[in-house]
């Protein structure tokens, strides 16, 4: 009995297969964008260290970056604007995270393998990576630069308004409520996975 030969795919398939490739340049671009984080990284770092040593511009030029206001106190480096700062150096470093999140999770999933699997540098995540786990590591990626926002927010709470510090409470708990609905449905889905091929191994 001969087996049937496997079919070919035509030249539109390939055509659309290959259109992944449009993805490349996106990436790129991300990849640029994390550059530029890296530089304000080091801005604000070397920013925060000067203004230790005494230098008002560069202290000025944080209280600019975080919006902090109080009269009362004296122009100085304080202990609010300290944590204010490190609280902005931290969202950057978990915005880079994202950033190489969807980089490189994105390029393996939708765009070519980068066969990595004997890499001492591979990271752990990458070796079951597949566009549902990536969603996954999004939303929870998503939910801690959020939980750093609000802290900020909660921290300087003077120069904001109410409204403005309700919505971002709200928004932050939409966050949670649809990182849980998204590893719910994925939890789901793996169940239903595992029946289907108990059901194909009988």
């Amino acid at each position: 009995m001969t087996t049937p030969q496997a079919r070919q795919p035509s030249n539109i398939a390939r055509l659309i297969f290959a259109s992944r490739w449009l993805q490349l340049p996106l990436y790129l671009g991300l990849i640029a964008a994390q550059a530029l984080y890296v530089v304000h990284f080091w801005v604000e770092l070397v920013h925060l260290l000067e203004a230790a040593f005494g230098n008002q511009t560069a202290l000025q030029a944080l209280i600019s970056s975080i919006g902090y206001k109080n009269e009362g106190e004296a122009a100085g480096l304080n202990e609010t604007i300290i944590m204010l700062v490190v609280l902005a150096l931290i969202d950057v470093v978990m915005i880079s995270n994202l950033l190489l999140m969807v980089i490189v999770g994105g390029y393996e999933t939708f765009v070519s393998r980068m066969y990595l699997e004997k890499h001492p540098d591979q990271p752990e995540w990458l070796s079951h990576v597949n566009a549902s786990v990536l969603k996954v590591k999004l939303a929870m990626a998503i939910i801690g630069i959020s939980s750093i926002h609000l802290l900020k927010t909660f921290i300087n709470a003077a120069n904001y308004e109410e409204k403005v510090l309700m919505w971002q409470a709200l928004i932050h708990i939409t966050f949670l409520l649809s990182a849980m609905a998204i590893a719910y449905t994925d939890k789901l889905l793996n169940q239903t996975r595992v029946i289907e091929h108990d059901h194909q191994s009988h």
